[in-house]
């Protein structure tokens, strides 16, 4: 019973903990990720042979060489979309006023459709007294000083932590597993087994389907003629990992780029045309061969866990919210196991 208590005070604690600092535990989460990523790729290095450090060394150079020429190869189409979208923002504003509004209102009479006027105004005052969207963002961050090296530290902080972390990470759970209490080491260590199969099956196969998704994209309305391609299709393909929310948001705003660029309803079938292939792609291909038939994760249980984090903790909360909800899944499926083997649900 006093062990129970201990854990049960333990629990609070650490939720009291995350409540109260979730706004510096960004670096330590976001490390603490890709350390778990990366481990299994140390421990095949270590079974070749090669000293745990070296490895780590290796798979962190790595990892730096893909994010360096990611960014020196995406920031400048990554720039090119952006200011496109900038100039084309008031024939976004003329389609949203004379286009959208009038067929929403006709659809739902109570809704007042989008204040184009008030946007444009509010955009016009920003643009003119910051000098331009991006020194408007710049005037915002060096206006504070402590903010900007905040996040610098914390942007540094990242690969430190992951780095540390990465290296002594077998370290690290055998002594917790040593912590454990005898009788509920058998126990506990088979859930964080099968809590670490459930999300790690499920974090590098989403991830996998993640970067086919957003190529499936890019390259899909690039070739029907859409200016933001590699905006929307990247956006769509980041966040497919919630269920439905990707591509419907995909599907939205691949939309109304396309009736704002060309004006013409019929080219909306190259969209869904676009995004068709990539469920199918997704559902018949991906999925099975990428995660399997039992994923572990029902989609609801992502969604409502992703939305729930993001209500509590902000974005600290969505980037928790598949490992709790990996967590609370697994306990809740040894709980019905448990269920089923107990004298009171067997007696007839």
């Amino acid at each position: 019973m006093r062990g129970r208590t201990l854990a049960l005070i333990g629990a609070a604690g650490l939720i009291l903990v995350i409540v109260l600092l979730h706004g510096m535990l960004l670096p330590f989460v976001l490390g603490a990720g890709l350390a778990y990523v990366c481990d299994p790729i140390v421990d095949r290095l270590e079974r070749l042979r090669l000293n745990r450090t070296l490895g780590v060394i290796l798979v962190f150079v790595a990892l730096s060489f893909v994010f360096a020429l990611s960014i020196f190869l995406l920031l400048p189409i990554l720039q090119a979309q952006f200011d496109t979208l900038i100039r084309s923002l008031p024939r976004y504003l003329d389609w949203a006023q004379h286009t959208f509004n009038p067929w929403i209102r006709r659809i739902a009479p109570s809704v007042g459709g989008i204040d184009a006027d008030s946007i444009r105004q509010l955009i016009s005052n920003n643009w003119g007294s910051a000098g331009g969207f991006a020194s408007a963002i710049a005037k915002q961050a060096f206006s504070s000083g402590t903010t900007l090296l905040s996040w610098a530290i914390n942007l540094l902080l990242v690969p430190v932590i992951m780095f540390y972390l990465l290296r002594d990470w077998d370290r690290m759970t055998a002594f917790i597993r040593a912590q454990l209490p005898r009788r509920y080491e058998h126990t506990i260590t088979e859930l964080a087994r099968e809590t670490d199969d459930v999300l790690g099956h499920f974090i590098r196969g989403q991830a996998l389907v993640m970067l086919v998704l957003g190529t499936i994209y890019i390259v899909g309305l690039w070739l029907a003629g859409l200016d933001l391609a590699l905006v929307i299709g990247l956006g769509a393909g980041l966040i497919s990992f919630v269920p439905y929310v990707g591509v419907f948001s995909g599907v939205c705003m691949a939309s109304v780029a396309m009736l704002v660029q060309t004006g013409d309803p019929y080219q909306l079938l190259w969209v869904l045309l676009v995004f068709g292939i990539g469920q199918i792609m997704e559902q018949m291909v991906l999925t099975p061969l990428l995660l399997g038939e039992f994923i572990g994760l029902h989609p609801v249980w992502v969604i409502f866990a992703v939305l729930a984090g993001g209500q509590l903790f902000g974005f600290i909360g969505v980037l928790l919210a598949l490992p709790t909800a990996a967590t609370i899944a697994v306990i809740v499926r040894y709980a019905g196991r448990r269920w089923r083997e107990s004298r009171l649900y067997l007696e007839e």
